[in-house]
């Protein structure tokens, strides 16, 4: 990719799930304009040496996943995960098995009641919390129907405040 940049084919590198040290040796061939990590309530690995890192070189953070698969877009229930089918792979995901099941639906139920205040989905107050992150510079988040787009556009806009932070970490 160093390569490619040099010969102009290639305005920016960025990379895909790399923890700091993989950073740290990445930056000795080329600078990394953005990283691409899983970050959510559920997944929260990269607070501690990625995103500072990230934001210490400069790189935009793009994260993936910010509705922890699915398990904080209010949508989801044991009735629900029990049937999906065996191949769907939230299923072998520990945080969609018990007793951690138990756990993040009562997280889901906190950011219900944080939503309802002001009239918006738990997965969007689940994306706000995600982009309260100064480092973080945008999330991808996985849409399988055009009336899902509903459940997180009011993100944009919802910010949680510094009690609703607390309120939330409560269940972290």
């Amino acid at each position: 990719m160093a390569e490619l940049q040099a010969e102009g084919k290639v305005r920016w590198i960025g990379v895909s799930n790399f923890s700091k040290a993989q950073m740290e040796r990445a930056q000795k061939i080329a600078p990394i304009t953005s990283l691409q990590p899983p970050y959510s309530l559920l997944t929260r690995e990269v607070e501690a040496e990625v995103l500072p890192h990230a934001a210490s070189i400069g790189s935009g953070v793009m994260v993936y996943s910010p509705m922890g698969r699915g398990m904080l877009t209010g949508a989801m229930t044991r009735e629900r995960i029990a049937a999906m089918p065996e191949d769907d792979h939230r299923k072998r995901w520990v945080q969609f098995q018990e007793p951690a099941l138990t756990k993040n639906l009562e997280l889901v139920e906190k950011l219900r009641e944080i939503g309802e205040r002001y009239g918006v989905a738990p997965g969007e107050v689940a994306l706000a919390w995600v982009l309260r992150r100064p480092e973080v510079t945008g999330a991808i988040v996985g849409l399988r129907s055009p009336a899902q787009l509903d459940g997180v556009i009011q993100a944009m806009e919802f910010r949680l405040s510094v009690g609703e932070d607390d309120e939330i970490s409560f269940y972290l």
